[in-house]
């Protein structure tokens, strides 16, 4: 099995059209034909249903295009990193990043390096610790940035230099708007908007005894999303402080949570896994900028 049918494999199936995807790959459909059949063989599986103007993918076929898509994924970071080698000027960082105002702490050195190197090229992919913990053992992330304190085992890290504070984002014209913060026992009987991971971690951790007492409305992964809902009135969000705006246009507002739930956020790297030179150059100047 060749990258280069993997890649045909993934233009047909994102197409769902040989025509298409053949001119997009820039080779002649009897080729491309040609190139899955050899793939259904190598692998003994049939990868499309056929049909008079489309294609879709077997069950087969959509296991493939998941495994297919890291492979491909693989395959270019490794000619990025090896073409970086040779390359002063810059190079490429794969980021993964959880939801927090801190951020911009990492933008911040991200723009000062970029300065100095002007060729670097930054690649950012969102998601809770899960997704981006499992996209950085597969090596298709440089670092992530997870809210929970790392597996010093597998991995090496920095702190970021603040805090998260959690809280409730509700209506403006909320009951619980009125108050300063609020506490577990205000939000008992609630529909509460979290994500999941939170929701068992932080969360559980913050609200003790009274958790069973919490309704979990809806997860969300993005915040932003959340608070939407808690906009149409369908519940409170449960998230950082500086995730949502609360100005007062927004008609929405955000209360802390008493007592005072705080979350540390972690950059983390593979212990075992090598940097490229532009990557060991961000680590080393997030470790000094954190470090003061």
């Amino acid at each position: 099995m060749e990258i280069r049918h993997l890649r045909y494999f993934l233009a047909v199936a994102r197409e769902e059209n040989m025509t298409r995807a053949a001119e997009l790959l820039h080779v002649s459909q009897p080729t491309l034909s040609k190139t899955l059949k050899v793939l259904e063989e190598d692998l003994g599986k049939k990868l499309f249903t056929r049909k008079s103007f489309s294609i879709s993918l077997t069950e087969e076929g959509l296991l493939l295009r998941d495994r297919a898509e890291d492979l491909v994924a693989m395959a270019d970071k490794i000619e990025q990193e090896f073409v970086s080698l040779d390359d002063v000027s810059g190079g490429d960082i794969y980021l993964g990043l959880a939801e927090s105002f801190q951020i911009r702490y990492l933008a911040r050195e991200l723009g000062r390096l970029k300065s100095v190197y002007p060729g670097l090229n930054y690649h950012i992919t969102s998601g809770d610790t899960e997704q981006v913990t499992e996209k950085l053992d597969k090596g298709l992330l440089d670092f992530a940035v997870i809210c929970e304190p790392p597996d010093d085992l597998k991995y090496e890290y920095v702190e970021f230099p603040d805090v998260d504070v959690w809280g409730a984002v509700m209506r403006r014209d909320h009951p619980l708007a009125a108050k300063e913060s609020v506490t577990a026992d205000d939000l008992t009987g609630l529909p509460l908007f979290c994500s999941e991971q939170s929701w068992n971690y932080e969360i559980a951790e913050w609200a003790g005894s009274r958790h069973k007492d919490l309704h979990l409305e809806g997860s969300f992964r993005l915040s932003y999303n959340g608070s939407m809902f808690a906009l149409e009135g369908l519940g409170l969000l449960l998230t950082f402080r500086g995730l949502v705006d609360c100005s007062k246009e927004s008609g929405l507002v955000f209360r802390p949570l008493y007592p005072q739930q705080e979350t540390h956020l972690y950059l983390i790297w593979n212990r075992y896994q090598a940097l490229t030179p532009i990557s060991s150059k961000f680590r080393d100047q997030v470790i000094r900028a954190f470090s003061r």
